[in-house]
């Protein structure tokens, strides 16, 4: 009998505003419906960083629509993978769950040319995420 539940895919950086908004706009665009895809911050800001949603639309992929959230334990336990972005220990851990620290530099106040390459490096990781979860 074959597992046709849909993994479930945490998204965290400190303010949920740049990193893990544009993983997650990625991994929705990329995968569908095969994929649950959430996404948090240990210490949300107000709003999505501009430039983020700025590049991301560059990309064809629209993630105006969503807004900071703060991480919480419940999303941390329904999740299959979590995937941290610089919020160090924040993140509550449960056992059996996937880890992965994504070293990637925070975004916040800096202009579309640098956020761009860290657009494309957060696009190849989360390919990458996809073929290792078999949901390609």
């Amino acid at each position: 009998m074959t597992d046709t539940r849909r993994p479930t895919v945490l998204f965290v950086c400190v303010h949920n505003a740049g990193r893990s908004q544009m993983a997650a706009g990625y991994l929705r665009a990329l995968a569908g419906d095969r994929v649950e895809v959430l996404s948090a911050g240990s210490e949300p800001g107000d709003a999505l960083n501009p430039v983020a949603v700025e590049v991301m639309a560059e990309e064809g992929i629209d993630i105006a629509g969503y807004t900071p959230a703060i991480l919480t334990t419940e999303a941390v336990r329904e999740s299959d993978v979590v995937i941290t972005m610089g919020c160090g220990d924040t993140c509550p851990i449960f056992p059996g769950k996937r880890y992965e620290d994504w070293e990637l530099t925070d975004p916040a106040g800096r202009p579309a040319e640098e956020v761009r390459p860290i657009r494309d490096e957060i696009k190849a990781r989360v390919e990458a995420l996809i073929g290792e979860l078999g949901v390609a």
